[in-house]
């Protein structure tokens, strides 16, 4: 058997193989929030083509935090019921599912949250959207919000959550000087940039306690100017790794980038040496940081996915947008159909989830 098809542990869980659904907004929830049979059964698809840990898209954790149209939410306990059919019709697939947990800062529609739009500093550049400067006052109530996020999913069932803090949301904004200009403890260092993230960290645990599985998401580097660079991305990995996160996936960019250095970056992927988007970034990770890796960014050949296990460099292959194109990829691989994914990165399948139609590939 392929070491990508081999069963493995995770914090406790066992999980199929190495192959995870990466978590992504699909557009399917209802215009407030709420889990719809539409959810369950795009992610149920997914899992039923062959992966072993689904992690579910983005839900937003207070209201001033939501990032699209049609995102799930999880700020309150009305959204449990719907959140925890969806976690039991993926864990009737056999899989696991993880309920990624994040709040979009300063790209936080206001038309959609009808709120002050907040970030880690005030910005009126038109570097990205104006916010003002999120108090301390306010900063305390994102980490609770995380926490009792954090807690609701574990009541609603999931096998564990994951802190989104790559993509330029607002944990990312932290994160990275480029769009953190703060001058107080949660600025300037990198410790300081960090510590936002690591609170969140401590309150979910405070919330869920020690045996929850706890992921974090965070980007290899911005590619952005003045963004946050991988010799940071170690050190914060290091302390969340100190902290007892127990997997991290890597991915990168920002919705600020665009093209070929955006968190979801276009172009052809025609050939192996073209894939794996932050395989350098990853190899120093494993040099230095002993937390497990999911591996997320232009994996989409069998044989790239397993180098990459053989080879030490990742620990879990996260894919996503292939999926969408091939929800049975995984399935199709084991069968021995080992061609690679069909999808070409152009993003297309993002334009009928803003139709209201939620994500799907669109080329025949």
């Amino acid at each position: 058997m392929l070491k990508s098809f081999e069963k493995t542990q995770l914090k406790g869980l066992t999980l199929e193989n190495k192959y995870v659904y990466s978590a992504t907004w699909d557009g399917l929830a209802d215009d407030k929030g709420f889990c719809t049979a539409k959810n369950r059964e795009f992610l149920v698809e997914r899992a039923r083509g062959g992966v072993g840990l689904i992690v579910t898209g983005m839900a937003f954790v207070s209201p001033e935090g939501k990032a699209a149209p049609s995102q799930l939410a999880i700020y309150g306990d009305e959204f449990l019921p719907g959140l925890a059919e969806m976690a039991a019709a993926i864990h009737g697939t056999g899989s696991k599912v993880v309920l990624q947990l994040a709040h979009s800062g300063c790209y936080a529609p206001p038309a959609l949250t009808g709120s002050d739009v907040l970030g880690p500093s005030t910005n009126k550049s038109a570097d990205f959207p104006e916010c003002r400067e999120i108090t301390l006052a306010e900063i305390k109530q994102v980490v609770e919000s995380f926490a009792k996020a954090a807690g609701r999913a574990k009541k609603a069932g999931y096998d564990g959550v994951q802190l989104h803090a790559a993509h330029g949301y607002l944990m990312s904004q932290f994160l990275s000087p480029f769009f953190n200009k703060r001058t107080d403890n949660y600025g300037g260092s990198i410790e300081n940039r960090a510590r936002i993230i690591l609170e969140a960290v401590r309150a979910v645990r405070n919330e869920v306690g020690e045996e929850f599985p706890l992921l974090v998401k965070i980007n290899s580097e911005d590619f952005v100017q003045g963004g946050l660079v991988v010799d940071e991305m170690l050190q914060v990995c290091a302390m969340l790794e100190k902290a007892g996160v127990n997997a991290i996936e890597m991915s990168g960019g920002t919705i600020y980038a665009s093209g070929a250095y955006s968190s979801c970056r276009v172009g052809a992927l025609d050939s192996q040496d073209k894939e794996v988007y932050y395989k350098e970034a990853a190899i120093r990770y494993k040099e230095k940081v002993g937390v497990p890796l999911l591996l997320v960014g232009g994996i989409r050949s069998l044989e790239v996915a397993e180098n990459l296990i053989n080879d030490g460099v990742a620990d879990y292959i996260s894919i996503c947008r292939p999926l969408i194109r091939e929800p049975n990829l995984i399935e199709r691989w084991k069968s021995e159909d080992t061609k690679p994914a069909t999808c070409i990165y152009c993003d297309g399948c993002f334009g009928p989830g803003l139709k209201g139609e939620g994500v799907k590939c669109v080329i025949k």
